[in-house]
């Protein structure tokens, strides 16, 4: 089956008109991101040059995919919008909720009876509205997109920080919040400041233990957490053509960790190779026909320089592994340098799991590469010293998988093969260990690892590596192990090298499944009932507007010290179970963030009687007595997954504003969304002049306008004052949003 391909045709049908028209005006070559992006602006949106990072535009996508916990929001919030159906096709993936413990099958059934009435409610939803839906088990949402949606030259959103994993089939995909998906949905333009493009040339071919992995680690390290922020990074060269599709989709999802837009690849024989592969031959022809359209135009190759905001430029030839961490995902170290790295940071040098899988890195090819890493060694007699868990990406690479002995090669170490989701990635793990609170190391093939994310220790030091480094590791159990020139010894006591890893891009036999676990929306539906003593759903209610006043003297609720991501805003692992009720989940907001006057987490201070209650009790307390509150912060606030309940919570809670030295893009625009002030300090050491029991006013909002600052005043309790200004990056359509509570409130009206 071929989904959306009468939409496929007809937009490649359109596709040589529309370059000609955005060339014709904006008189000079393109980029593939701008093709894309001036090819997807909106209805009314006008063919002119637009300033990237500074212009808002306009786009029309083609589709929308939400995961399982994301979807539960945007799907209320679409409950609310007065649709009857979506605009534009649309998926639900569930893959989030189910948790790692003991294997694949008792996993999903546990999942199954445990989630069974999130389940009902997105399936309910979805054939009310006329959207597809992946049930528990069919993998994980970008895999099962990469396999059945991505197409060159498209354009999606998807609410989950990882959607640019598309990018690996040429199609600028974009990670949101909720609400904006809603607005797809719902037939409404989408909008999005328009981007810089990072060009990343490759040059050479990746040989050895070296894989597609190691470009996006080696380039978090260059760009860091927050330097693709507003940026889409665009590869190019002739190093692209070596890499398989899933390989550019593994580089494309973990984008994600430098704060980028999105990241996309040009179409090339690799990407009809795959499309083949999965069925999609007539998309390969069709897309064949317009390849011009689908790559930089050959001037901006030639002349790079030109046409990206900054040129990177990496050797494949030259790339040997890296692994990334603990703690962050842009704390880059070549392979060679890393045991040198474990010994004088003191970092637990005995690697205690290996897991390999996620979104980013748990493709066919992936599996094959890391088994014969396994294979090898088992034939030498070498003992597996670590705990090695396996996820699968989706139905039809497990089934793939295991039909070619694959997976077979992993549970004949011990290996555990855990259901298609996305697991410990996520903190869907029910880790078990003799304390859950001892510092040890574990090393993943997944995209993120911040304190707490696997399994919820602190001081569990996560790395990340390919999933050949992976499994290289989980079988020396040794961090320091350098398998491209350490050796290991066996059980004869021989000294035994490890194999440099080979693996099939594409299974040999072609690609099987027997139910990939798709299911179609039924043509009659019932209407969705909520219990209103549900513990796990809950109606939403729309948020009240402005109330037409300059904030006065609303006490801070926290001032976060250091990195504040949006797991700290709002966690996930046992949480993912109330992302569809907002009261209950808002129990977890900022719980993990740390207070910069006490260095604790969850403690703040009540001015009123000089104790310190947990972050949300404090909340609660002043909404209860109708007063709002503050969040101040660092840079990069709200780092991490496209989460909106961490913007939804303090919006619920009555927090009133966040002001922080930066933001992460999307949740700038989540917090936009939600109808909340999201700030920046004009001059970041304004930061350091807030104090614990200061009441913060905020003044002219009366006459909020775009690019004017508002004005920021601390009241201390000793009477004296500082008084400073606050950025803003709102334009008149957000700012309407303020005003109306939210910009679903907005829409309705």
């Amino acid at each position: 089956m071929v989904f959306d391909e009468e939409m496929i045709q007809r937009i490649y049908a359109s596709l040589p008109e529309k370059i000609s028209q955005i060339k014709n005006k904006l008189q000079r070559p393109l980029t593939l991101t701008e093709k894309i992006l001036y090819s997807h602006l909106a209805a009314e949106e006008p063919l002119e040059n637009y300033n990237r990072a500074i212009d808002y535009v306009n786009f029309s996508p083609d589709r929308v995919a939400m995961q399982d916990a994301t979807a539960q929001m945007a799907l209320l919030q679409l409950m609310n919008s007065g649709r009857k159906t979506v605009a534009v096709p649309s998926t639900v993936h569930c893959d989030h909720l189910i948790q790692a413990h003991i294997a694949a099958a008792a996993d999903l059934k546990t999942a199954n009876d445990t989630n069974r009435e999130v389940y009902d409610f997105l399936s309910a939803v979805s054939n009310k509205f006329g959207i597809g839906f992946w049930k528990p088990g069919a993998g994980i949402i970008h895999q099962v997109v990469l396999e059945n949606y991505a197409f060159p030259g498209g354009m999606m959103i998807g609410t989950d920080s990882h959607t640019p994993n598309a990018g690996g089939l040429g199609m600028i995909a974009i990670g949101v919040g909720g609400a904006d998906a809603v607005d797809v949905m719902a037939g409404m333009p989408w909008e999005l400041k328009m981007p810089k493009v990072i060009g990343v040339k490759l040059t050479g071919k990746l040989s050895g233990w070296a894989s597609p992995k190691d470009v996006i680690l080696k380039l978090a390290g260059i760009l860091t957490v927050k330097g693709g922020t507003n940026a889409v990074i665009e590869y190019f060269g002739e190093g692209t053509a070596s890499i398989s599709a899933t390989g550019k989709g593994t580089i494309c999802n973990m984008g994600a960790e430098v704060g980028a837009t999105t990241s996309v690849f040009p179409f090339d024989e690799k990407s009809a190779a795959y499309l083949q592969a999965t069925g999609r031959t007539s998309v390969a022809k069709a897309a064949a026909t317009v390849i011009e359209h689908l790559q930089a135009d050959p001037e901006v190759v030639a002349q790079p320089e030109n046409y990206y905001d900054r040129l990177i430029e990496i050797n494949l030839s030259e790339l040997e592994p890296y692994i990334n961490g603990p703690f962050t995902p842009d704390a880059a170290y070549p392979l060679s340098e890393f045991a040198k790295a474990v010994k004088e940071k003191n970092y637990p040098q005995a690697m205690e799991v290996g897991l390999i899988g996620s979104c980013t890195n748990s493709s066919y090819e992936d599996m094959t590469r890391a088994a014969s890493v396994v294979k090898y060694a088992k034939e030498q007699k070498l003992k597996v010293k670590a705990q090695f868990i396996i996820n699968p990406g989706s139905e039809q690479v497990r089934y793939t998988a295991a039909r070619d002995g694959v997976l077979a090669e992993f549970e004949s170490v011990g290996g555990v093969v855990m259901a298609n989701a996305c697991g410990p990635c996520i903190g869907q793990w029910k880790r078990e260990t003799d304390s859950p609170e001892r510092p040890n190391s574990i090393i993943t093939s997944f995209n993120r690892n911040f304190a707490k994310r696997n399994d919820g220790n602190p001081n569990t030091h996560t790395f990340i590596g390919s999933p050949e480094i992976v499994a290289a590791l989980t079988i020396a159990g040794d961090l320091c192990f350098n398998p491209m020139k350490d050796t290991l010894l066996n059980e004869k006591g021989e000294s035994v090298k490890l194999q440099e890893p080979h693996g099939y891009e594409l299974p040999p036999k072609g690609y099987a499944v027997e139910d990939a676990g798709y299911i179609a929306p039924a043509s009659n539906s019932s209407d969705i009932v909520i219990n209103p003593k549900s513990k796990r759903l809950q109606s939403l209610h729309p948020f009240a507007p402005w109330n037409g006043k300059d904030l006065i003297e609303q006490p801070l609720l926290i001032k976060a010290k250091g990195k504040c991501t949006t797991d700290h805003i709002s966690m996930a692992g046992p949480w993912l179970r109330f992302r569809g009720h907002l009261d209950n989940i808002s129990d977890n907001m900022l719980i993990g963030a740390v207070n910069s006057f006490t260095n604790k987490t969850n403690a703040v201070l009540n001015p009123e009687t000089g104790e310190y209650l947990a972050v949300p009790a404090l909340a609660r307390k002043y909404k209860a007595q109708g007063i709002g509150s503050v969040v101040v912060a660092e840079e990069n606030y709200g780092e991490g997954s496209s989460r909106e309940h961490a913007a939804m919570e303090p919006r619920f809670l009555n927090e009133k504003a966040i002001l922080v030295k930066s933001f992460a893009r999307i949740h700038e625009t989540n917090l936009k969304k939600q109808g909340m002030l999201a700030l920046t300090f004009a001059d970041k050491n304004d930061y350091d002049k807030v104090r614990e029991d200061d009441k913060i006013s905020i003044l002219g909002l009366t006459a909020f306008t775009p690019g004017k600052n508002l004005t920021i005043i601390l009241n201390h309790s000793n009477g004296t004052t500082d008084k400073f200004e606050a950025i803003h990056t709102y334009n008149q359509v957000q700012i309407d949003w303020f005003k109306a509570g939210s910009a679903l409130n907005a829409m309705n009206k």
